[in-house]
């Protein structure tokens, strides 16, 4: 009878590991397949995490009559990013709370609201990252800003002679929700994430409190790359740290035990996954109703007006490209020009 109880309460374990993981893996291709993320690399060790900025330094193009053209230097070089942080999780349950509040209340409650708060890390961290994008312009609203995101997207990346199927778009929800009113518009939450699809150009518009009011931010989806560690590693088994993991890319590990020597039901919770963008200037962030602007260089007010071009709208934007990563010195000036 006693072995019949041990092996009952190990099926119920296992079946709320795999309920666990399964629940996470669904939720990450779906978000996949949304996102249009094709590309996910596996850590190796040793490896460092890395972006990719392309520099371009143009040559003198006054060429005479039967001269040689000199090459323009183009080159594509590499920024570290960060190397890829193990994060370790662990939620207990007191053998009061069970008995207070029962066991579908006190484990899985508390098991679903611990699967949020993990996508919630890895969601944080990639909006964080996208606000560092290098292709930094400004429009003097909503619309235009993501009119204009997608304009110098796809313009950077036929710079870069590379294709595009699909851009995603990120914006504040209460920017989004100003603009929209009482529009018929439908909004999809998945993986905690609030987006509409094919929206004015872009496959999907993510809504977020977590990109500042006032920005706009895009990439093509051939620019986002998952990379991370595999939970099911061999290595970890070896040395007693087996987790139950799910998919055909294993990115969350989670194991359930109980600890005799404080009556707590212990869970365990690893994963090492990073959203990021290959081309960290393949993501263009704009600022929404900016009244001043950075400009590649501090030229002579005479100058000013061959360094922004007139929009539609009335607005102004520089021409110049910038490139944050190369530490370039900026100069602040209105972005209405001189005339």
């Amino acid at each position: 009878m006693g072995a019949n109880n041990l092996t009952a309460t190990a099926d119920i374990v296992a079946a709320r590991e795999v309920d666990f993981v399964s629940r996470f893996a669904r939720n990450w291709e779906e978000l996949r397949d949304v996102m249009g993320i094709s590309r996910l690399i596996p850590k190796v060790p040793g490896t460092v995490l890395k972006s990719k900025y392309a520099e371009v330094t143009l040559q003198n193009g006054a060429i005479g009559e039967g001269q040689a053209i000199p090459y323009s230097q183009a080159r594509v070089l590499e920024k570290d990013y960060a190397p890829i942080v193990m994060h370790k999780y662990k939620k207990g349950v007191s053998a009061e709370a069970i008995a207070d509040h029962g066991y579908d209340a006190a484990v899985q409650l508390t098991d679903d609201q611990f699967l949020y708060e993990l996508q919630g890390e890895i969601l944080d961290a990639f909006y964080d990252y996208l606000q560092d994008g290098s292709l930094i312009r400004a429009a003097g609203t909503f619309q235009a800003a993501l009119a204009k995101a997608q304009g110098e997207v796809r313009n950077k990346w036929k710079k870069m002679k590379k294709g595009i199927s699909e851009i995603v778009g990120f914006c504040n929800i209460l920017d989004a929700y100003a603009y929209l009113g009482a529009a018929d518009i439908t909004v999809q939450t998945l993986f905690g994430m609030n987006y509409i699809e094919n929206f004015l150009g872009y496959s999907r518009l993510f809504l977020s409190s977590e990109i500042p009011s006032g920005k706009v931010v895009a990439t093509p989806v051939e620019n986002l790359v998952l990379y991370y560690i595999n939970p099911a590693e061999s290595d970890f088994a070896k040395a007693g740290l087996e987790f139950r993991v799910d998919g055909d890319t294993p990115l969350i590990g989670f194991h359930v035990d109980g600890n005799y020597s404080t009556l707590v039901s212990e869970s365990t919770a690893l994963m090492g996954m990073v959203l990021f963008a290959e081309y960290i200037d393949g993501i263009a962030v704009i600022d929404i109703g900016t009244e001043a602007y950075t400009a590649v260089q501090s030229p002579a007010k005479a100058d000013i007006a061959t360094y922004f071009e007139k929009a539609a709208d009335n607005t102004y934007f520089p021409t110049a490209d910038t490139d944050v990563v190369s530490g370039k010195t900026y100069y602040t000036r209105a972005v209405t020009p001189a005339t």
